[in-house]
């Protein structure tokens, strides 16, 4: 039985669908390449991971391993993160116990009695920028000694390359990118030497419009891509009558697809969304039949609400991250010109924007060029024989509701050239 998945990561039974790319992802791990799992937010692809992970781990010919590194602030950070997690999961394994013995020792602590937080704590003190490279080839020769191959899967590698990149001020500088290039030609040259070990990258961000503002794109030739790509309207109203099922409501056909129609592209995260608020709307009206009325009421006030609104700061923050603060200034002033123009960015908006940008003289952010292409693979924007449009009908709808109101949209702007 399906049961809500309240924003979280989801397997097992809650798992639902994916199952061609589960297919893909589980041959690539057995054919032992290393893969680049790309999507837009909010499609799933941490929860393809953790089941994938789980299947294998099932099946028991794999060892596998999951690390988040979403709070590495450095290389060193990342180290003692993968490496405390494997000691997590393998401190009884003798390998791993002696690659990091010096640790243990002057912790003075039992790898079983200790929690993963603690372990990287202890591990921490021992790494910095001398011996990061040290520490890390002896994690992954330790790893490939496992008497099964094993699947690390590296969640939010993207955002910690992002923070190697740019730091707090978001500024690429010539530092920063030697410390990055550092760190991805380490990480290249331990997944080509250890043939045992079978990586999964993955994150919220995406991974290849951030090395290709550095200019270091060839770190990604290791990895082969995978794309998850939204659910079809069949696999969404298939979903949210599985959902219904469960929680005793009764979805009509007609009332799934105009839940579809108003999403327009079938997130999983936003169709559970949509059915999580449409349940509990129905449950304090004191029903348990979804009339088309209520779809729209629930769309318009719940979806497009305050509770909607947060979720939106989240998709903006991450464009912040990417970006800079010019450069999501940029992105925004794009998206909210296609929202206010019926989701339509025009060739020939873009060309005055780019003049437009051009002009301002505190303007140091990304040109209009290199953030389009951070909008296209992230899957806001779409090409169409006219520019582009919002592929999401419910991310358009909230970007209107959010910058619209206000906004002059470049056609009805003085473009000074100053060039």
């Amino acid at each position: 039985m399906l049961k809500k998945a309240g924003g979280n990561w989801v397997d097992g039974d809650r798992f639902f669908d994916r199952e061609v790319e589960l297919e893909a992802l589980m041959e690539r791990v057995v054919d032992g390449r290393h893969t680049l799992l790309t999507a837009q937010r909010r499609m799933g692809k941490t929860s393809l991971v953790r089941e994938t992970l789980r299947r294998l781990a099932e099946k028991g010919e794999f060892e596998p391993l999951f690390v988040d590194l979403e709070d590495a602030n450095g290389v060193e950070d990342a180290i003692a993160e993968i490496a405390a997690h494997t000691l997590a999961a393998q401190g009884h394994w003798l390998p791993i116990k002696r690659a990091f013995a010096n640790f243990l020792e002057q912790a003075g602590d039992q790898v079983e009695d200790l929690e993963v937080t603690e372990l990287k704590v202890k591990l921490r003190a021992g790494i910095d920028r001398g011996n990061w490279k040290e520490r890390g080839d002896a994690l992954f020769k330790a790893l490939a000694k496992h008497e099964k191959p094993v699947v690390l899967a590296i969640d939010e590698l993207p955002i910690l390359v992002n923070r190697l990149l740019k730091g707090n001020d978001y500024r690429i500088t010539p530092d920063r990118r030697q410390e990055a290039d550092s760190f991805l030609s380490w990480l290249r040259k331990a997944g080509q030497a250890h043939r045992t070990i079978r990586m999964i990258v993955s994150g919220s961000v995406s991974l290849e419009p951030i090395l290709r503002q550095a200019g270091l794109s060839a770190h990604a030739n290791i990895y082969s891509p995978l794309e998850l790509e939204p659910w079809s309207e069949k696999t969404a109203v298939d979903c949210l009558e599985a959902l219904a099922f469960n929680y005793g409501l009764d979805l009509s056909l007609d009332v799934r697809q105009r839940m579809c129609l108003k999403l327009r592209c079938c997130i999983p995260q936003h169709v559970q969304q949509f059915f999580d608020y449409l349940h509990e709307y129905l449950r304090k009206a004191g029903s348990s039949v979804a009339m088309p009325d209520d779809v729209a009421h629930v769309y318009d006030t719940y979806m497009l609400g305050i509770r909607g609104a947060i979720d939106l700061d989240h998709y903006r923050s991450r464009l912040e991250m990417v970006l800079g603060r010019d450069g999501c200034r940029v992105a925004i002033e794009l998206l909210t010109e296609a929202a206010v123009n019926d989701g339509v960015l025009t060739d020939q908006s873009i060309d005055r924007y780019d003049e437009y940008f051009g002009s301002l003289e505190d303007f140091h952010g990304v040109p209009v060029t290199d953030v389009l292409p951070v909008l296209e693979h992230d899957g806001y924007l779409g090409r169409a024989p006219d520019g582009y449009r919002f592929v999401s009908g419910l991310i358009e709808d909230w970007w209107r509701a959010r910058f619209g109101a206000h906004f002059t949209t470049i056609s009805d702007r003085t473009v000074i050239t100053m060039r």
